[in-house]
């Protein structure tokens, strides 16, 4: 949807361009160990959508307390709904329908999807997903970054 990133060609192709890091910036495994290595120098604060989705005030809590405020009880109900995907997927400031004219296409999708966790197993298939799983945890081994991939 995205017209200046070249054509991903099928899951299946763009999956082995992305494990072998022949993806636009590069390495994601690289990238994400990276940035989880850096927590041992930095104060930095990491989110999973697989969180949020299972408990949006939790999580923002959890942002409350790193940045040290304290927000009372109807503020923080109104960021929840305002952060929930459903609200978000229909705002022209994150659904990037009034900005990027041109550049994305929403008719071959959406810019904020289903929003939903687990939305792979609709296209990896069982082998897709084995040489995947395979390939992660051989290049994830060294780190003790946890994803989750279904709630």
């Amino acid at each position: 949807m995205n017209k200046v990133l070249p054509d991903p060609g099928t899951i299946e192709e763009f999956t082995e361009k992305f494990m072998n890091g022949e993806v636009l910036w590069g390495s994601w495994y690289d990238h994400v160990k990276g940035w989880w290595k850096a927590k041992d120098k930095h104060r930095i604060l990491y989110l999973f959508y697989e969180d949020m989705k299972e408990n949006p005030k939790r999580e923002i809590q959890k942002i409350m307390k790193f940045l040290e405020k304290d927000l009372d009880e109807e503020v923080l109900n109104k960021i929840i709904y305002n952060t929930s995907f459903e609200i978000m997927k229909d705002n022209p400031m994150t659904n990037y329908t009034r900005d990027f004219v041109g550049v994305m296409d929403h008719s071959v999708s959406p810019f904020m999807r289903k929003g939903s966790v687990g939305d792979w197993k609709n296209y990896f298939t069982v082998a897709l997903n084995k040489k995947f799983d395979q390939d992660y945890k051989k290049k994830m081994a060294d780190t003790s970054l946890v994803f989750r991939t279904e709630l």
